[in-house]
């Protein structure tokens, strides 16, 4: 389009038919290059169609594309429809994010947490600074944050006469607004990346009815130094129903130093867990790593701060995270959002020293275009899906998913994804249980699947199927359709 006043200005020096026709045929040489490339279209199955329109779906909503898992990047497609048109994919992004990273990184990668000692211990009192160097562990939850105290008070400590001093500097990433991409700040999936990121910057928030003490009891993990909260909840009065328990509790989450209850706890729910993102985000990990070290009996004379480790200071110890197969497998069976952020980040960290989202970026072309060729590069964004910008085509994805088939990494990749009506975001499906392993994505206006079904015949089928549109939440049955005719290969 823009180009389109450039060649007027030179029409009026060199002949504005000219012009024209050589600009007619330059976008016929791009047509017809997209022709080539692209997967020639085919019918959907009747039960599809009917999956639309119950579903009040337009057939222009949905972008599919099935191919034997097996068949190389020339193999006709079982079913193609606007498969070669950009949509957004949501979480099934993060199949992207994860087979690049267990190429890149390897299936036994782990990520380290080194702990430094600046100063002499003597009777149990460590007279200086502690560091904790944060490394991008995305799976630093509250019980290896327990046993990283462990570890501590294992070097003879007790007391702490000094600061403990977080160092988050592997991490550049810009500043993030958890309301920002849809008003919901205290909902765990809006978390923001962080070098030293514990426990996914939620707490998790555990009641207990007691019904002869017409109360509930509160447990709240971990536990954060300097922030009130409330310990038990009045009970509902008898028969209330369990409902909108969450609503019924009238909870005041918003203040980062206290949490409080205005409503009751209906005793029908039994026991619930509900997990909360920190109201101050930025604060939280101080919060938690006093919280606790207190917790376990040790004493600190000054405060938990931020900084950056002294130059040749040597680790006291290391705490290691799992193998990047089972964080993939958190990422992708439970579409983990801000894991997914910290294992694309580490393609640049890796590749840089630092961890930024270009960087993230840049590696991630670099690999798709050496793995992938001329299929059409995806845009990433953050790496996770949670993203109004990420675009990718229906068949790139599937070309990536049929390169992903014969990769080393395979059984990995195809282990982390979810069992269709067994697991992960799958566990409700209503398609053929244990047919398929596929990821999810949902957002407003997307819902998409994509992976590997089993069919009837023997084969390995790649799915990619996405829906964008204003009512893509009743798109549930046209997947789980598309899902079963992939299945039914007599």
């Amino acid at each position: 389009m823009l180009l389109l006043p450039v060649f007027w200005r030179r029409a009026a020096l060199r002949g504005a038919l000219g012009v024209v026709v050589a600009w007619l045929a330059l976008v016929g040489a791009v047509d017809t290059a997209q022709a080539q490339t692209a997967a020639p279209a085919t019918p959907l199955p009747p039960e599809v169609e009917a999956a639309l329109a119950r579903a009040r779906l337009p057939r222009e909503a949905l972008s599919v594309m099935v191919v034997d898992a097996q068949g190389g990047k020339t193999s006709p497609a079982r079913l193609a429809h606007r498969a070669q048109l950009p949509v957004n994919p949501a979480s099934v992004m993060k199949l992207v994010t994860t087979y690049a990273a267990l190429e890149q990184l390897g299936p036994a990668y782990v990520w380290n947490t080194p702990v430094y000692l600046q100063g002499t211990v003597q009777d149990g009192s460590l007279r200086g600074n502690v560091y904790i160097q944060g490394q991008g562990d995305p799976k630093l939850v509250m019980e290896r944050l327990w046993l990283l105290m462990r570890r501590l008070q294992g070097q003879g400590i007790q007391v702490i006469v000094g600061d403990i001093v977080l160092d988050r500097t592997a991490f550049e990433v810009p500043d993030h607004d958890p309301a920002r991409f849809d008003g919901e700040p205290l909902r765990p999936y809006n978390a923001a990346p962080d070098a030293l990121l514990l426990n996914y910057k939620s707490s998790v928030m555990t009641f207990v009815p007691d019904a002869a003490a017409g109360l509930a009891r509160i447990q709240y993990d971990p536990p954060l130094a300097g922030v009130a909260r409330q310990a038990t909840v009045a009970l509902g009065a008898p028969g209330t129903e369990c409902g909108d328990w969450r609503g019924t509790l009238r909870a005041e989450l918003a203040d980062p130093a206290k949490v409080s209850f205005q409503g009751v706890y209906p005793a029908s729910c039994g026991e619930r867990v509900w997990p909360v993102a920190a109201a101050d985000p930025r604060g939280f990990a101080a919060k938690a790593v006093e919280g606790m070290w207190r917790e376990l009996g040790g004493k600190l004379t000054g405060s938990v701060r931020e900084g950056k480790v002294p130059a040749g200071l040597k680790p006291a110890f290391v705490v290691t995270s799992p193998a990047l197969a089972e964080v993939v497998r958190d990422v992708n069976k439970y579409s983990n959002n801000v894991m997914a952020q910290h294992v694309f980040l580490t393609l640049a960290l890796q590749k840089n020293g630092v961890a930024t989202f270009d960087g993230a970026r840049e590696a991630l072309r670099q690999w798709w275009v050496s793995r992938m060729g001329d299929a059409e590069l995806p845009l990433a964004d953050n790496g996770a899906g949670l993203s109004r910008d990420a675009r990718i085509t229906a068949q790139a994805l599937a070309r990536m998913l049929q390169v992903a088939w014969v990769s080393p990494v395979m059984p990995e990749l195809v282990a982390s994804l979810p069992i269709s009506g067994v697991d992960g975001t799958l566990r409700r499906s209503q398609s053929r249980a244990g047919t398929a392993h596929l990821k999810t994505g949902s957002l407003r206006d997307v819902m998409a699947v994509a992976g590997y079904v089993h069919a009837a015949s023997g084969r390995r089928y790649v799915l990619v199927a996405v829906v964008n549109h204003a009512n893509a939440g009743a798109a549930r049955p046209v997947l789980d359709s598309l899902i079963d005719w992939t299945a039914r290969d007599q």
